[in-house]
């Protein structure tokens, strides 16, 4: 049986977390603070133990509250979805359509297509997420999201398949204060002695190792000190001083004041954006979006 007190009270809980204040919490609800205070109190009781830390400075999470808060979020994204599906059956829409994207996708890949999904598709609901590239094979496993558009390539693992849809050509993030960052293109022989961050292995096998393929060609392997889970954080490392990155060109307005980025002399291209879908869940909107993609 479903107990919807226990699913309010998380819900309660969500939005004290998120705010980190009981007052702003209450307000985002709609409800005083008194009451909200008290179905926590309640809440901690149910599960015996203690959620939050109150203090002048204001509210934190116990280790408890942490602990549990990544699956109460999960809960709270599986909820939302189910009250949308439940909307659309009860007006007679029964097509939906759940997209992850990173952000570059967001502002570049798909207007044009849920413009065209809009115009084919009427009765078609999509609902959008934001996510990062390291995110989109085990979002696109569990059944959490339909289409994730994000940097991938190659092989992503048992019955995902995927679809190229942009390209860029490479370039590489420097310090600012680097030897080479006045210099209008990079050999990449010359980075042969840098310390690399990098894009995870694990996100795109074919984009990183064709990476390392273009080091090995110009004479060298790179030294990779540091993976991580997007562009973004590649910039951000190596303005923090932690190496250098080679990323699509297009990401230098991404480059804050301590970074520069610059093209490499080589003609190099990598896949910038890509549509990945789970072939084992059987989604007559995910064919439509793939056919609108592969006829754009």
């Amino acid at each position: 049986m479903i107990n919807f007190r226990l699913i309010r009270h998380l819900w309660l809980f969500l939005a004290v977390a998120e705010e980190q204040h009981f007052g702003r919490a209450a307000k985002r609800l709609g409800m005083s603070q008194p009451p909200l205070t008290g179905q926590i109190q309640t809440l901690e009781q149910a599960l015996r133990v203690k959620l939050f830390e109150r203090s002048r400075l204001g509210t934190k999470l116990t280790p408890a509250g942490a602990a549990i808060l990544p699956a109460v979020k999960k809960f709270a994204e599986q909820l939302e979805r189910l009250e949308l599906a439940v909307r659309e059956a009860a007006t007679g829409q029964r097509r939906m359509l759940t997209v992850g994207a990173i952000t570059s996708a967001m502002v570049e890949v798909l207007p044009p297509l849920i413009e065209r999904m809009k115009a084919t598709h009427p009765d078609m609901t999509i609902s959008m997420r934001e996510i990062d590239s390291v995110e989109a094979v085990p979002l696109l496993q569990s059944g959490d999201i339909d289409l994730a558009f994000a940097r991938l390539e190659g092989d992503l693992g048992s019955g995902i398949k995927s679809m190229p849809l942009r390209e860029d050509r490479l370039a590489v993030a420097l310090p600012k204060e680097h030897p080479q960052s006045a210099r209008s293109r990079i050999r990449l022989a010359s980075l042969a002695e840098e310390d690399f961050v990098m894009f995870y292995r694990r996100v795109s096998p074919g984009y990183f190792d064709s990476l390392v393929t273009a080091c090995n060609n110009a004479g060298f392997s790179p030294r990779i000190v540091h993976e991580v889970g997007s562009v973004a954080s590649q910039v951000a490392f190596v303005g923090c001083g932690q190496g250098v990155a080679l990323i699509p060109s297009a990401m230098k307005r991404m480059a804050p004041e301590t970074v520069v980025v610059r093209p490499l002399a080589e003609k190099l291209s990598v896949v910038t954006t890509a549509v990945a879908w789970n072939t084992a869940r059987n989604n007559p909107s995910v064919e439509a979006a793939v056919v609108a993609l592969q006829d754009s």
